[in-house]
């Protein structure tokens, strides 16, 4: 049984997502991130990312994490294309070449996507929103050409989709970088009216802010 540590409104959305899409039965463990309370070591302090019981799971204290068997993961792509792999059918590579893409997509969402995106989403100052919305529009500009006459990032809906998307979602607030992209835009409308998405997203607005 795969066990999920972490809250929705944290990068486990990643993984929730996908597990919603494939019906896999899970244990969720909602951890909360330390900074988001007033005291994360009073007793009565909900399980957060500095409890020593999450510290024995994940000793960097960091969500989320995963565990299923032996097996200990820490990082929510590697989670994702675990589970894609393990349990997601066709979400996951049918070949190597395939498993190779959605590795190639992962490693791109985390590189060239989310430093920025979660830059422009996280920033309070306009000149650094713009140094990042600069530095994002190379990665969209790949996203956007690869989209011309295509629905999705391979030649179906798969993990790939589900790990970009939720690294661009960051800044999809940002409306004139959005409006340059309109494939890149049109293809978020895409993933996030799937049914699994919708279902994690009630989850996560219920979550405290």
């Amino acid at each position: 049984m795969i066990t999920i540590y972490g809250c929705y409104r944290s990068r486990a959305s990643r993984p929730l997502w996908l597990l919603a899409e494939t019906g896999t039965p899970f244990t969720h463990v909602p951890v909360i991130q330390a900074y988001r309370l007033p005291d994360a070591d009073a007793p009565d302090a909900p399980v957060n990312t500095r409890s020593p019981a999450y510290l024995a799971v994940n000793p960097i204290g960091q969500i989320p994490a995963m565990v299923e068997g032996d097996l200990m993961l820490s990082e929510s792509l590697a989670i994702c294309l675990h589970i894609a792999r393990a349990h997601g059918g066709s979400l996951g590579g049918q070949t190597h070449a395939e498993q190779a893409l959605l590795e190639n997509w992962a490693l791109f969402a985390a590189t060239s996507i989310e430093p920025h995106s979660l830059a422009i989403m996280q920033g309070k100052d306009a000149g650094l929103i713009a140094v990042e919305a600069a530095k994002l529009s190379r990665g969209f500009a790949r996203l956007e050409a690869h989209l011309a006459g295509r629905e999705w990032l391979l030649d179906r809906f798969t993990v790939a989709d589900i790990m970009v998307a939720e690294c661009a979602r960051y800044a999809q607030g940002h409306a004139e970088l959005m409006q340059t992209y309109p494939l890149l835009a049109e293809w978020l409308k895409r993933c996030q009216a799937r049914p699994a998405f919708q279902t994690m997203w009630v989850t996560r607005n219920a979550e405290p802010a």
